[in-house]
């Protein structure tokens, strides 16, 4: 690899960050805004959780046509559309003046939330099986950091420059820009090109694998995938619900203003956010040891995850310290599995189908999904939203840890069809 591609590709790698760090900044503020918009639209929970499954519900729709697109064509270029569209809708959705319009412009903003799989499959075709689970903990950094940046925006910088809807112009206008960048900065790849068994060959031969229905056919053939599409569906409903409630949960129940909010939830959301880095780093470790390394660090992380966070929630709101360090426990390890989980992906399924395997399985994903918000609205008003939080995140991460039991017994089988598939296709290059 010449030294030019290498430090290229650091250039994509960190454009891509940025591109995923103002998505999420975009997507994720609303959850800090909610009691804002409630008031503003005279809503309950219940409409609330309406509100964030819509985008949810467009999104898991067009996984499938997103993977598909992407497998057949140019993925730097549709990821360009994807940020215009990001922008686009963003606009769309500040300018909302009611309740029912709010609910069907936020909606549309689920359009570009499935554009991930183009990205994770071009990244691949960057890098090789032994650095993707570092480099994708690398760009999930920039989940929670964006988070961290939406609350900013949301209980800062918001109320000093006229409200809600003018940090959604700024978080659009940005879209725009990155589209922009994206469009005239970043080069397609032939898929494949960083699989090791492909070493030393030319882009031309290398780019002769294209989408094809029966190798995408094969994605659900192989036991590994099953299991993850499950711990796929179930989860997702953690991370929506503690997005989209935890905030709110904080100051109703919990007794914060936004200060204490933010001088809590900041360190937690930084310390959640090395943990994407610190989960990827660990399964390349193990992986190069064992097939099963990126699976036992995922089963490990929704297990001790789940562990914290009820000890957390059973905290008396009085003992803030206690709370507190309790969810910096619980931070470090709810995102182990979310490289790991990408990564596996890519170690069992061929380059050409890679981004439908990635949008099938986000579209399961998204199934549980769509449903997390509106299912913790409920609770909510029924029960509160720390028991809300509390019982759907447990039960949700216990049945993560079963699934990927059984993915232990099958990812050996899956990693090694895959290499020799690799192999046997460099032997008629």
């Amino acid at each position: 690899m010449s030294k030019e591609h290498s430090r290229y590709r650091w250039f994509v790698v960190i454009v891509f960050f940025f591109f995923m760090l103002l998505h999420q900044t975009d997507k994720l503020m609303i959850g800090p805004m909610q009691q804002t918009i409630e008031d503003q639209f005279h809503i309950t929970d219940k409409e609330w959780g309406f509100i964030n499954s819509g985008a949810l519900l467009v999104g898991t729709l067009l996984y499938p046509i997103w993977g598909y697109l992407y497998d057949r064509y140019a993925r730097a270029k549709l990821l360009a559309l994807a940020s215009f569209i990001w922008g686009a809708t963003t606009w769309i959705s500040a300018i909302a003046p009611n309740y029912r319009t709010f609910l069907v412009t936020r909606a549309s903003t689920g359009i570009d939330d499935s554009s991930y799989p183009g990205l994770y499959s071009l990244v691949a075709d960057y890098f090789g099986p032994n650095l993707r689970g570092k480099i994708y903990g690398l760009l999930q950094l920039a989940q929670p950091l964006g988070y961290l940046v939406g609350m900013l925006m949301a209980l800062m910088v918001a109320p000093l420059i006229g409200g809600w809807r003018q940090a959604f112009y700024i978080t659009g206008s940005l879209g725009l820009v990155v589209a922009i960048l994206i469009y005239f900065g970043v080069k397609e790849m032939p898929r494949g090109q960083a699989e090791p068994e492909f070493e030393g060959k030319g882009a031309e031969e290398v780019g002769q694998f294209h989408f094809s229905w029966t190798e995408a056919k094969e994605i659900f053939k192989k036991r590994t995938m099953w299991f993850i599409f499950l711990q796929g569906f179930a989860g997702v409903f953690p991370w929506n619900v503690i997005t989209y409630f935890f905030f709110g949960y904080l100051m109703s129940e919990r007794g914060y203003d936004n200060n204490g909010v933010l001088l809590t939830m900041a360190p937690v959301i930084l310390i959640l956010a090395s943990g994407y880095f610190i989960g990827g780093w660990l399964g390349d470790a193990l992986f190069k040891r064992t097939n099963k390394g990126r699976i036992l660090v995922s089963s490990a992380g929704v297990l001790l995850g789940a562990i914290f966070l009820f000890l957390a929630i059973r905290t008396p709101a009085a003992d803030r310290t206690t709370f507190f360090i309790l969810m910096c426990l619980t931070a470090i390890f709810m995102p182990l599995s979310s490289p790991n989980v990408t990564a596996t992906v890519y170690d069992i399924t061929v380059p050409e189908v890679r981004s439908t395997a990635q949008a099938v399985e986000y579209f399961v994903e998204n199934i549980g999904a769509v449903s997390a918000p509106a299912m913790a609205g409920f609770l909510s008003v029924a029960y509160g939203k720390g028991s809300a939080i509390l019982w759907i995140c447990i039960t949700a991460w216990l049945l993560c840890f079963f699934f990927y039991l059984g993915a232990l017994f099958t990812i050996d089988h899956d990693t090694h069809t895959l290499r020799s598939q690799m192999a046997e296709r460099a032997k008629t290059m």
